[in-house]
């Protein structure tokens, strides 16, 4: 017995079995049900959405005679008499399919018209399906207006297109016209996981995502491409077998990209697009995945609690990445990507052109000006005739700090402390002192100028430090959050704050947090975290201020984790085999290959 794919396998016998168009089967089964019938419909969507599909289904429902034979129109066909066996295998004499991609001239149209004036053979109704219907030609399509507009009783017009906007307004005027929608990825992850359970295939879930995502909303596409995985992976479906036969990049060097541009490492950025030309990955899936990680995390920064699929294991590293990079930022890298995708076919080389993009989100980075609504104290030196003790124009100046009302100046090697008033107002030397010129003596004053407040904006992001300031509240803190996240308390935007914040003071009922991005210090994702809280025995109040934080979970996470990569670099460098084929035959290796176990 001959091998038959899955897309013709598990076509839809009735509108019950359709994914993923609702609106369509919900229309045409009133319509059936209540006996407002029309005499043409237009069917449009892109390919392997089910608009054959839907015609075949109709056809059976219009002249579907039940099991006992006495059955008539309605939206359930049988699927077991005579005319629904007939229209599923394709020799109902009263269902004519033309393909108009290959049968478009008036000829053709006109052959078919001729048969319109006999009644059904079998059937009630006469149905003419016509696929593809924008291929005609302009006369066909005079051929055919008149009787679209006025057919007999007895027949029914089906057309389907997927480019509507060349069909003429004459035709479109005399249909009621149903656009059928490509399918969500997730809708198509679902439907190939009953498919393969009912073929007994064992499928992971991120290999059923990567087809779903590679179908791009096609469910006719999907099958193709589970046919195609099953016979790759001889009978399974793996991610690792998936990716290499999609081509599609690992995401995890999207994130590691994506990571390095947000504390701007042009080198592991240079490096990576290498490791990417070694291992043959396309560019353009590249800048595909980057963009569909920019735009989660978008749309994660914009909706702190917009509800995550908690089986995708991406989310997580989705929500770090975000909390890592400003919301400006992420808009113009997916921007970037996306136009960037464009210019790959123009280069002559598509990895060097991609080298380039990603090098020119680096130097587009956006600079944050400095906020006017913070005050710091700078000193001036303003120059005294008296004989104080002089400071030259080479003279280091103490740095002053105020203590309450006082301005104190810290010990420094040479410099008394002493302590002095702040003034009202002093006035700006115009001029440095020349070298030449007798010393004079020097008051130190501190008058009052705008900065930004100290937070992480003026240092590189994501600085994984080798050790963490460890302290009695960052210990207590560590262990409450890792107890949250073992109990799966928390998750997405709560499970970032609590990692990526240190916890600053406490008592009985209020905490004090510091994070450093403000897109983390969001009322609803504090709220939940306070609700976790409470849950696991600490009724408290949450605050939070946005400050420099030297001691979170995340840092002592990241500080273990690089620790451990160290580990397992010595380990490879160290090992004699290792260091006798670099030696001998000038073997390297693959930045970012190695991985703890």
């Amino acid at each position: 017995m001959s091998y038959l794919v899955l897309a013709r396998k598990y076509r839809p016998r009735n509108f019950t079995e359709m994914v993923g168009q609702d609106h369509v089967v919900q229309a045409l089964t009133n319509a059936l049900t209540t006996g407002r019938l029309h005499h043409a419909y237009l069917f449009t969507g892109t390919r392997g959405v089910g608009k054959t599909t839907v015609s075949r289904i109709l056809a059976k429902s219009l002249n579907c005679q039940g099991a006992d034979g006495q059955g008539g129109i309605t939206a359930t066909p049988c699927g077991v008499c005579q005319a629904c066996t007939d229209i599923d295998s394709g020799r109902f004499v009263d269902y004519t399919e033309l393909d108009a991609a290959s049968n478009r001239g008036v000829d053709e149209v006109q052959a078919l018209l001729e048969q319109a004036v006999y009644k059904p053979v079998q059937g009630r109704f006469k149905v003419f399906m016509i696929d593809e219907v924008h291929m005609l030609t302009n006369t066909a399509f005079n051929a055919m207006l008149k009787t679209l507009e006025e057919p007999p009783a007895y027949l029914k017009f089906v057309l389907a297109t997927t480019d509507p906007q060349k069909v003429p307004v004459t035709v479109l005027s005399r249909c009621l016209q149903f656009n059928l929608r490509p399918m969500a990825p997730e809708t198509i992850r679902e439907h190939l996981q009953k498919v393969l359970q009912t073929e007994q295939v064992s499928a992971d879930t991120p290999s059923l995502r990567l087809l779903a995502r590679a179908a791009h909303g096609s469910m006719r596409d999907a099958l193709s491409l589970a046919d195609q995985a099953i016979a790759f992976g001889s009978g399974q479906l793996q991610e690792a077998l998936v990716r290499q036969m999609l081509g599609s990049v690992d995401r995890s060097y999207v994130f590691r990209l994506l990571q390095a541009l947000a504390r701007g490492d042009g080198k592991t950025v240079v490096e990576t697009s290498e490791a990417l030309r070694t291992h043959g990955l396309s560019a353009a899936s590249t800048l595909e995945e980057m963009s569909g990680v920019l735009q989660r995390m978008a749309v994660l920064q914009a909706v702190p609690d917009s509800a995550q699929d908690d089986s995708d294991i991406e989310a997580v590293e989705i929500a770090q990445v975000a909390a890592l990079m400003p919301a400006d930022e992420t808009q113009l890298l997916y921007s970037i990507c996306l136009h960037g995708r464009v210019e790959l076919g123009l280069a002559p080389d598509e990895y060097a052109a991609l080298t380039m993009v990603l090098l020119r989100l680096l130097a587009f980075k956006p600079v944050t000006a400095p906020a006017a609504t913070q005050e710091k104290k700078t000193l001036k030196i303003v120059p005294q005739r008296s004989a104080e003790a002089p400071v030259t124009a080479t003279s280091p100046a103490p740095a002053p700090v105020f203590t309450g009302q006082r301005l104190a100046v810290r010990d420094m090697p040479g410099a008394p402390a002493h302590t002095q008033s702040p003034p009202e107002a002093v006035p700006q030397a115009t001029s440095p002192v020349p070298a030449s010129a007798p010393p004079q003596a020097a008051k130190i004053e501190a008058v009052r100028v705008l900065e930004q407040p100290d937070s992480r904006l003026n240092e590189p992001l994501g600085r994984v430090a080798s050790s963490v300031p460890a302290s009695p509240e960052g210990d207590f803190w560590y262990a409450t959050v890792q107890a949250l996240i073992a109990s799966e308390a928390i998750a997405a935007m709560v499970r970032e704050l609590a990692l990526q914040s240190q916890l600053v003071a406490r008592d009985q009922d209020q905490w004090l947090l510091r994070v450093e991005r403000e897109s983390l210090n969001q009322t609803g994702s504090r709220e939940r975290l306070a609700a976790a809280l409470a849950a696991a025995g600490y009724p408290v109040r949450l605050m939070a201020e946005v400050g420099r934080v030297t001691d979170s979970p995340a840092k002592r996470n990241a500080a273990a984790a690089a620790q451990a990569q160290l580990a397992a670099e010595k380990i490879v460098f160290d090992d004699p085999l290792v260091q006798s084929l670099m030696r001998d035959f000038g073997a390297k290796i693959v930045p970012g290959s190695i991985k703890p176990a």
